[in-house]
C-alpha cells in the first residue's frame, strides 16, 4: 500500500501521512489515530528512516521494582555505545510512556520492562523496540530483546562453591515471586543445585528484598549451609553484614558469592567473589540491533549474552559448618 492511499483513506493529505508517521510532537491526535487507524487495517509499516537519530530509553521507575543499581550500569554502557554511533538518547521513565506518541525517535531500549507493558507497539509505532534484562515475545516484529543467559549465571555461581567444596549451598534471590527475573533464577538455581550433586529444597532457595534479607539469611544459617549465593540487588552488602550479624566469617565459617557491584565488590573485606553481566557487550548488541534495522537489514529476534564469574576471596576451601 502506497501513502497516497493511505492518505485517500485517511481523508488527508499525503504530507499529513508522512508527518503522522514521522511522529513530530504537533499532529492533533485524532488526525493522528486516523492514519494510524488506516495503516492498521492494511498492515501497513512504513519504512524506519536512518536520518532521525533519536533514541528513546525507557527505564522502570523504583516503585515498580527495585533495580536501581543494575539500571544505572546498563545507562552507562548504553550512553558510551549510542553516542559513539551518532545516536542522541532521550530518557523516559516508564509510568510516563504516553509522551512516546509525542516524541520524534528512531528506536526505543526499555530496561527490565517486560515487552507486555508496550501493549501494540508495531501498530503504533514505525521503529524497533529492544527490550533489555526481558524476552521480546516470539513471532515477526519489530520487538527484540538483549538479554543475560541467567540459567548460565546460577550455574557459575552455584558451581564455584560446590567446587570449592561447599557441601549445603543456600541462595537468596533478590526480589519477589512472580516478578522480573526471580521466578527464572529460582528454577535455573534448583537446577545448579541438582547437577552439582548438592541438597536441592524449597527451604534453600528463597526471595528477599532488602527488609527481609537478614532474617532470610538467618533462616539458611539454621539450615546448617556452608555456602551462601546471594544473586542480584545490592545483596553482597546486605549478605555480608547479615553474617557478621550472626558472627559467622567470610570465607573461614561459609562461602559466599554474590552479584557485582562496581563500587562495592572488590572493596569489601574480604573482597568478594562475583558474578556479573557483561553490560558492555549488551550495549553493543542493542546499537547493533538499531543500526541492522533502520539499515533494513535483519536482526535476531533474541540475543544471550553469557555471564562472567571474578573470583575474589569471598570463597574459599572446605568448611566445618558450626
Amino acid at each position: 500500500m502506497k501513502i497516497q492511499e493511505i492518505a485517500r483513506e485517511a481523508g488527508v493529505s499525503p504530507a499529513t501521512v508522512s508527518r503522522v508517521f514521522a511522529n513530530p510532537p504537533n499532529i492533533r491526535e485524532e488526525v493522528r489515530e486516523q492514519v494510524f487507524a488506516v495503516a492498521r487495517k492494511y498492515g501497513y509499516h512504513p519504512r524506519l528512516s536512518s536520518k532521525q537519530q533519536n533514541v528513546v530509553i525507557v527505564s522502570p521507575y523504583h516503585e515498580i521494582y527495585p533495580i536501581r543499581s543494575y539500571v544505572e550500569m546498563v545507562i552507562s554502557e548504553l550512553a558510551l555505545a549510542l553516542s559513539a554511533r551518532g545516536y542522541r538518547i532521550e530518557m523516559l521513565p516508564q509510568d510516563n510512556l504516553g509522551q512516546l506518541e509525542r516524541i520524534r525517535f528512531c528506536g526505543a531500549v526499555s530496561i527490565g520492562i517486560d515487552a507486555e507493558e508496550f501493549g501494540n507497539w508495531e501498530e503504533r509505532f514505525a521503529a524497533p523496540l529492544i527490550v533489555v534484562d526481558r524476552d521480546a515475545p516470539a513471532g515477526p516484529g519489530e520487538i527484540y530483546s538483549v538479554r543475560s543467559d541467567e540459567n548460565q549465571a546460577m550455574a557459575l555461581g552455584v558451581g564455584c562453591l560446590a567446587e570449592h567444596g561447599c557441601r549445603r549451598v543456600g541462595v537468596i534471590i533478590y526480589g519477589k515471586s512472580g516478578i522480573g527475573n526471580a521466578e527464572l533464577r529460582r528454577e535455573a538455581a534448583l537446577s545448579a543445585l541438582r547437577r552439582c550433586g548438592l541438597p536441592v529444597s524449597g527451604r534453600l532457595v528463597r526471595f528477599a528484598l532488602t527488609e527481609s534479607y537478614v532474617e532470610e539469611v538467618g533462616r539458611l544459617l539454621k539450615y546448617g549451609i556452608d555456602g551462601l549465593f546471594c544473586p542480584g540487588g545490592d545483596a553482597g552488602i546486605l549478605a555480608a553484614y547479615a553474617l557478621s550479624l550472626y558472627n559467622r566469617r567470610i570465607p573461614d565459617d561459609i562461602s559466599l558469592v554474590a552479584s557485582e557491584r562496581t563500587m562495592y565488590s572488590r572493596y569489601a573485606i574480604p573482597p568478594q567473589t562475583t558474578i556479573t553481566q557483561d553490560y558492555a557487550a549488551q550495549a553493543a548488541a542493542v546499537a547493533d540491533a538499531l543500526d541492522s534495522r533502520l539499515r533494513g537489514n535483519p536482526f535476531p529476534q533474541r540475543t544471550v549474552i553469557p555471564y562472567r564469574l571474578i573470583e575474589r576471596d569471598s570463597v574459599g576451601g572446605r568448611h566445618s559448618v558450626p
